[in-house]
């Protein structure tokens, strides 16, 4: 359909031809403009004709962009491939696309795609959730997904695969969720064509949203991806839910605990300020939690969000600083230890992995139903949440590496410097007595014991032998042609 403007257009082409006529006729040699008249409508129609085809083919590639606008966002955007950040180190350097490795949403149809998505989705026990886990080859989505299908639900996965940290790490977890019968579809969370397609294919009951651009100094050099996942990708999510889920489910997704800024009480409790940011990244998330109110209120989708407080353990993202640290001690490099600004340590709530999947479960089982359609109408107000996931007890991070120094048998090669200002917060604590009330959230497990999980999951997964470490020779952890699959802790 040409649009309103080319009629006009057209029209006032037309009209300033023949008031040219006009001009000239009457101003002498009107006789040789009735001898050309014939072929000046000829020329005035062709130029017609040309004119609307071009509006017309100009729409066409506008319309073309704006359906595939979010794939091409995505790919705008260049991600680190660094395998392993320090958490003092600079931010990673990109050098390759953060992109889509689906390609084309197209490419996701058909009649077995189907049978293989709903598959996967549907649960295996009464009363069972049929769950869409975006980010689900990433470190909390792959422990939640396995843990949900353990339990028989149903549940299929989303990720892209980005190059933020290592790829190999996350198809690695792909593989895992395959032998658990969980499938992993290869996409971004902003291709909404595919959202659509897969609510269209299954009647998803949950959406547990964990996909997200994650890291508070890589913020500082790459700002668009953040913007690009953490907001247009929850727009995203919430769009598919609200106007093309029927019905739609509850979702729960992941805020952080950088939305308390730069707040000084502690603990840190959802009652407390969150509008005072440190860094871009806190500032995606904060951005999240007030579109969370805005969809809630508008389309009654059940939202709750889940501020995570340094989540660690087996399969844990390289870029965090306990991982980090690990590679370095054991490849014999030194790492970096920063200090507040006052002289004292900086201080982390560390929250185990299983802890914080019992509380991603307990908010998906007391989520609530969403209250509206794809009319746009809602039957009445829908929950709108937020809970801190936290230990409760924030502890040095020079203890972390002292524990991680004594698994690894191994002293590390520190270098104590004064925090920057790049975002960082100089401690995390967390009340979690709200969660403890709502859905009996109540982490068990001491940082020595998480520490020492992920110590086996790490040396298995990238075959490094113990009695080398004990004898301080220098190990690397870069080759990993050949990696352990190991196994996630049956309690996550």
């Amino acid at each position: 359909m040409p649009h309103p403007s080319s009629s006009s257009s057209s029209a006032s082409v037309d009209a300033a031809a023949k008031g040219v006529k006009l001009e000239r006729y009457a101003s002498g040699g009107g006789a040789l403009l009735m001898r050309r008249a014939g072929s000046s409508k000829i020329v005035a129609a062709s130029s017609h004709l040309l004119f609307r085809a071009t509006v017309l083919a100009t729409l066409a590639l506008v319309c073309l962009f704006a359906v595939h606008y979010p794939s091409l966002l995505s790919r705008s955007f260049r991600l680190s491939a660094a395998a392993a950040a320090s958490s003092s180190s600079s931010p990673p350097r990109q050098t390759s696309r953060h992109r889509n490795l689906l390609g084309s949403s197209s490419a996701y149809a058909g009649a077995a795609w189907e049978r293989e998505v709903r598959r996967s989705a549907t649960p295996r026990r009464d009363g069972g959730m049929s769950v869409l886990v975006t980010g689900a080859a990433g470190f909390v989505g792959a422990h939640c997904a396995l843990a949900l299908r353990a339990r028989g639900d149903g549940v299929l996965g989303l990720d892209n695969f980005n190059a933020y940290y290592e790829p190999g790490l996350k198809r690695a977890r792909q593989r895992l969720l395959a032998s658990r019968g969980v499938v992993v579809l290869g996409a971004d969370i902003n291709d909404a064509a595919l959202l659509e397609r897969l609510f269209a294919a299954v009647p998803f009951t949950h959406v547990l949203h964990l996909a997200a651009q994650a890291g508070v100094r890589y913020a500082m050099r790459a700002p668009q991806t953040y913007v690009a996942s953490n907001v247009a990708g929850l727009v995203s999510v919430f769009e598919a839910a609200a106007r093309h889920a029927d019905p739609q489910p509850a979702i729960v997704w992941a805020s952080s605990s950088s939305v308390y800024g730069l707040n000084t009480d502690a603990p840190f409790s959802e009652d407390h300020r969150t509008d005072r940011p440190a860094s871009l990244y806190a500032a995606t998330k904060k951005a999240g939690e007030a579109i969370a109110h805005a969809y809630n209120h508008i389309y009654g989708l059940s939202i709750t969000g889940l501020r995570f407080f340094t989540v660690y353990g087996p399969w844990g993202r390289p870029d965090m600083a306990y991982f980090s640290f690990a590679r370095s001690i054991v490849a014999g490099e030194p790492i970096t230890l920063f200090r507040a600004a006052d002289g004292t340590d900086v201080r982390r709530d560390f929250t185990y992995i299983d802890d914080v999947v019992k509380g991603c479960l307990g908010a998906l089982d007391t989520a609530g139903k969403s209250t509206g359609s794809r009319s746009g109408k809602k039957r009445g107000p829908a929950p709108l949440r937020v809970y801190n996931l936290g230990n409760t007890s924030p502890v040095p991070v020079t203890r972390m590496v002292a524990i991680l120094e004594k698994l690894l048998g191994k002293k590390a090669n520190k270098r104590v410097v004064t925090m920057p200002s790049n975002g960082d917060v100089p401690f995390t604590h967390a009340n979690v007595s709200h969660a403890a009330r709502d859905f009996g959230y109540h982490p068990t497990t001491s940082l020595d014991a998480g520490l020492r999980k992920f110590v086996e999951w790490f040396l298995q997964y990238y075959k490094i032998d113990p009695a080398k470490l004990a004898k301080g020779s220098r190990v690397g952890t870069k080759t990993t042609k050949k990696k352990s699959m190991g196994a996630i802790s049956a309690a996550s």
